[in-house]
């Protein structure tokens, strides 16, 4: 009997901790200053069950997302969304940014943005508020690489922007 309760409680607690399992919300966004082409290239990565969630509640209840057929309306509800929420201040001016598509990578969805036309940088201010509006929990860790210097931000609802300045 005692074999009994040791291999059925072996059983039953695994079971039981993975049921509670935490959900963690978090991007990551690389931004790279390209002297050489005198541009700001941002690359954003989201899962693609968020982002998902997203698109569905903010445009279009019938999206999927990494699908075969998917909807044409997918890069453009993307980049209406995505150039709405990271914002980029270079030098003290608002920067226009470019949204040039994405792709799928197991379950995240990679995201590509672009600020063209930039000689210098000595001050980047980025705010980045991506799925603030969906999930609480919501983290977006911002790395910036601008001429050889590099830093980090986890931005979350109370503090949704980071300051690199260079000169």
């Amino acid at each position: 009997m005692k074999s009994f309760n040791y291999y059925l409680l072996l059983v039953v607690v695994p079971l039981l901790a993975f049921t509670t399992a935490h959900k963690y919300y978090v991007s990551i966004t690389e931004v790279h200053y390209v002297k050489e082409k005198e541009s700001v290239q941002i690359i954003t990565r989201i899962f693609i069950d968020d982002l998902e969630k997203l698109v569905r509640a903010r445009f279009d209840e019938s999206i999927t997302l990494a699908v075969k057929n998917e909807s044409e309306k997918v890069d453009f509800y993307l980049e209406k969304y995505l150039t709405e929420k990271i914002k980029i201040k270079i030098n003290g001016k608002d920067a226009v940014l470019q949204f040039i598509g994405k792709e799928y990578e197991d379950d995240v969805a990679i995201c590509y943005i672009e600020i063209p036309k930039i000689d210098h940088i000595s001050e980047i201010e980025v705010q980045n508020l991506v799925l603030f509006d969906i999930f609480e929990e919501q983290q977006n860790v911002v790395r910036l690489n601008i001429n050889d210097k590099k830093k980090s931000f986890i931005l979350f609802k109370e503090n949704d922007k980071g300051l690199l300045k260079l000169d």
